[in-house]
């Protein structure tokens, strides 16, 4: 398993929507502090100037957060342009050597699971079609047989990090 590519456990994802929250809650916190009016009580001496706040303490530096904390949260969406294009070549097979299989995969939590699988699988030669879906825990492989076989393409999912748990023949 390459270093960076195993899946998060079942364990964290379900706290996923607990650490999205707090992102959020501590986000819209900050700015409500930086924007909210300042009250006359909080203003010790009306004729003092305001003393320039820090570089952690300006607006900029919430925006760059506020923009960092959208793109990783939004991450599983854009995913899939870090995988480059597999492009395969037209090949003809026997109509009787083309074998569909379903994988069942345990793991896959997000669009980027799904087209991380895919692209493992079509580095196999014979891949005709890939169709991974983390939805449905599964993804329908179509591949000639005299090229490939079923066991490669379980070594290719669970090299992914993610695990198939059933397989079955269409």
């Amino acid at each position: 398993m390459r270093a960076g590519s195993r899946p998060l456990s079942p364990g964290w994802i379900q706290h996923g929507l607990f650490f999205v929250s707090i992102t959020v809650i501590v986000l819209g916190f900050a700015w409500y502090q930086k924007l909210k009016a300042r009250k006359a009580e909080d203003i010790e001496c009306a004729c003092e100037d305001d003393e320039k706040p820090s570089f952690w303490q300006t607006k900029k530096v919430l925006i760059n957060n506020h923009g960092f904390c959208s793109l990783m949260l939004t991450f599983p969406l854009y995913a899939h342009i870090f995988y480059p294009k597999a492009d395969k070549q037209l090949v003809i097979v026997e109509k009787s050597d083309i074998q569909t299989v379903n994988f069942e995969i345990k793991g896959m939590t997000c669009q980027g699971c799904a087209t991380h699988v895919e692209h493992e699988v079509n580095k196999l030669d014979g891949i005709l079609r890939v169709a991974a879906s983390y939805e449905l825990g599964n993804a329908v492989v179509e591949f000639d047989n005299t090229k490939t076989g079923i066991q490669e393409i379980q070594q290719a999912i669970n090299s992914t990090g993610y695990s198939v748990t059933n397989k079955t023949e269409k």
